[in-house]
């Protein structure tokens, strides 16, 4: 299994946050991971990333441990986290914040390339923006911005924290379209987002999390036609 994920338990202080959830990612795959505010979905990618270690339980990447891990031997292992709230440097260009993302490269020859036939290709606007400030971009090329970044890592396994949140209804189907668009060539995708219906259509199996617990698990078609989730996160 691409990423395995062992009854993992975590805590914050004396707070549990997440009980016992078990998950697999298959390599090429999109999950997603649904659920209401405080459920524990950013959480369960911060344990991943390394910024949060598991009172119990393990958690596997390419079939190597990785609980317990500095985050940056994890992002250096292929995981790359695009942060909830978008988090760009304000004050460097567009440009100077994709560069961070391929920081820790040691392909430096490829990165130029992967700028112009990765990040610009599929975000046209960066290329338009690359000498602004990132600080000045909307809402919109922000998270732009920091998929970019991310993607200049060259990641094997992208997670995504509410890639949504905040965005015009229009700007939100242009980030889902670039996350399909990403997915098709070869990513593996973690997919957290509280906008359940755009995830669910997204994604080929989805996880609902309820106060820490996975509650359901299944196929996102399924999912989406399940009269609980519909009535729980679909409106309906």
């Amino acid at each position: 299994m691409f990423l395995e994920i062992k009854d993992i338990t975590v805590h914050y202080g004396k707070v549990l946050a997440v009980n016992k959830v078990s998950m697999e990612v298959g390599e090429g795959e999109i999950i997603a991971l649904i659920g209401s505010n405080g459920a524990g979905k950013t959480t369960i990618l911060r344990t991943i990333t390394g910024l949060k270690r598991p009172t119990e339980g393990e958690i596997y990447f390419k079939g190597m441990k990785i609980d317990g891990l500095h985050p940056y031997d994890i992002n250096g292992l292929g995981v790359a986290m695009v942060p909830e709230g978008r988090r760009v440097f304000p004050r460097m260009t567009v440009m100077e914040n994709l560069l961070i993302g391929a920081f820790r490269r040691k392909d430096k020859e490829n990165i130029q390339r992967d700028l112009e036939e990765i990040v610009f290709r599929h975000f046209p606007r960066l290329k338009e923006r690359r000498r602004q400030a990132a600080g000045t971009l909307s809402g919109g090329e922000q998270q732009m911005l920091v998929m970019g970044r991310a993607l200049m890592s060259s990641p094997d396994l992208l997670l995504l924290d509410e890639p949504s949140l905040g965005l015009s209804p229009i700007m939100c189907m242009e980030i889902a379209k670039i996350i399909y668009d990403i997915h098709s060539e070869g990513k593996t995708v973690l997919l957290v987002e509280q906008n359940a219906r755009l995830a669910l259509t997204l994604a080929q199996k989805a996880y609902v999390l309820e106060t820490g617990n996975v509650i359901l698990s299944g196929s996102a078609k399924d999912l989406l036609n399940d009269e609980s989730v519909k009535k729980a996160y679909l409106g309906g």
